[in-house]
């Protein structure tokens, strides 16, 4: 026999000799997509993050409360793990401070009143574990009937400002919402006066939170004068915000006056948005 003719006995006698071993073929992976989709949302809430984890059964045609989820049972909320909450900073709800960290969010659904439980685990799968003792807290809202119907369960973030943001649940014809409130004043005001001690002194951002936030109106107009002088290059949108300051000092005219030169710059540089928003400026102006 020759040596070609042997390689094709050795590659199959190797081959068996693997297989006996319990070697198998390698096979392509089986993948599908899950029943319940899952989603991660991350929304800014001051200077905080809150990030938000949880899968997202559909109504596939189904009753869900008082049906296939009975009323006055804690629920996961959703399906597969329980959603899961991190704050990266102190917030309150319901009158409640949470400190930072990760929690697990349950419900017990009610005809006229859910109750929401913040749970100290948030590694559950379902509620067959749940223990009440391991609540951080729990409190009561009043659920909202919708008019359509949600196919997909949704958890949302909506009205968010600059201290608060507001948590809404809906699926079915069902929907119930709840206040995250921080309060970050004191820190934000420290750090701007830090700030300002330094080199690069943040006089934009700074007039902005003055304005934005109900502070020295005199203060603000004061930094946003400094930021248009410190400027490199003409900027409309600073002109933009030093006149919506200008106007809440009660300086109409000044408002105006500075409005239409960041309308003249902003068409220099052919920015619509800023010829439209200090534009905005002027008319609010002239009807006061």
């Amino acid at each position: 026999m020759t040596s070609n003719m042997k390689k094709p006995l050795v590659i199959t006698a190797m081959i068996a000799v693997a297989v006996a071993m319990g070697w198998q073929p390698a096979k392509a992976q089986l993948r599908l997509p899950p029943a319940s989709s899952s989603q991660t949302v991350t929304q800014s809430l001051g200077i905080s993050t809150v990030t938000l984890t949880y899968s997202r059964p559909n109504l596939n045609g189904r009753k869900i409360f008082g049906g296939l989820e009975p009323y006055d049972q804690v629920w996961r909320t959703g399906a597969n793990g329980i959603p899961k909450l991190t704050f990266d900073g102190a917030v309150t709800i319901a009158g409640t401070k949470v400190d930072a960290g990760t929690y697990g969010l349950l419900t017990i659904p009610g005809t006229d009143k859910w109750t929401v439980i913040l749970s100290k685990n948030s590694e559950q799968w379902g509620a067959y574990t749940y223990k009440q003792e391991e609540d951080l807290f729990r409190f009561e809202v009043k659920p909202e009937q919708l008019d359509k119907p949600v196919e997909t369960f949704t958890i949302s973030f909506s009205d968010v400002k600059p201290q608060s943001a507001r948590l809404n649940i809906a699926w079915e014809n069902t929907k119930i919402s709840f206040d995250l409130m921080v309060d970050q004043d004191a820190e934000i005001m420290a750090s701007i006066d830090e700030a300002m001690k330094s080199e690069k002194k943040p006089y934009f951002q700074a007039a902005q939170y003055y304005y934005n936030n109900d502070k020295d109106i005199q203060k603000a107009l004061e930094w946003a004068n400094e930021a248009d002088q410190a400027a490199a290059n003409p900027a409309p949108y600073i002109k933009y915000w030093r006149a919506r300051i200008h106007l809440k000092a009660g300086d109409k005219r000044g408002a105006i006056r500075i409005a239409r030169q960041g309308v003249e710059i902003a068409k220099q540089q052919n920015n619509p948005e800023y010829v439209k928003l200090n534009g905005q400026v002027i008319a609010e102006a002239a009807q006061q």
